[in-house]
């Protein structure tokens, strides 16, 4: 598990704000950060896009791609991250979109999460299969992973 403190450390030492969009962990990722004390100087601002609605508003995901990929979509992570980063004064963001449950289909099942992460080099994307382990499960591994990722792309 990464310690949020030592996201917000890399950050600093990288001289860049963090940013995040998030949907199925409804600000948890944010929350995680702001724990710290002295976030400030390295969280920019969190984007709650819970509605598809949401990510079209505030972080310009194009209807499009939501209606081609769906909301838990590697393509529409992508868009949020992309949106987040140009929607703020932050120079990196990170994006959750996903399945925590319960429910999911055959090709969208519970436990799926898309991540983004953007910064000026450009967006990178993955899925995680995290399975039907119940929602609050899902969410607390979903904002452990954002963390990782946030760390791994910080790292200099």
């Amino acid at each position: 598990m990464t310690n949020p403190a030592d996201v917000l450390h890399l950050a600093r030492r990288r001289g860049v704000m963090i940013a995040t969009a998030e949907s199925c962990t409804g600000g948890l990722v944010a929350g995680r950060l702001t724990d710290v004390p002295g976030s400030s100087d390295a969280f920019e601002r969190g984007f709650v896009t819970y509605s598809n609605a949401a990510k079209i508003e505030m972080l310009g995901v194009r209807p499009d791609t939501l209606e081609a990929h769906g909301a838990v979509s590697e393509q529409v992570a992508a868009e949020m991250a992309r949106g987040a980063l140009a929607r703020s004064h932050a120079g990196i963001a990170v994006s959750v979109t996903g399945i925590a449950g319960p429910g999911g289909s055959e090709h969208k099942p519970e436990g799926r999460v898309c991540f983004g992460v953007a910064d000026a080099w450009g967006v990178r994307t993955e899925t995680v299969e995290f399975g039907a382990i119940g929602r609050s499960a899902v969410r607390a591994a979903t904002v452990d992973h954002a963390l990782e990722l946030l760390a791994q792309a910080l790292q200099p």
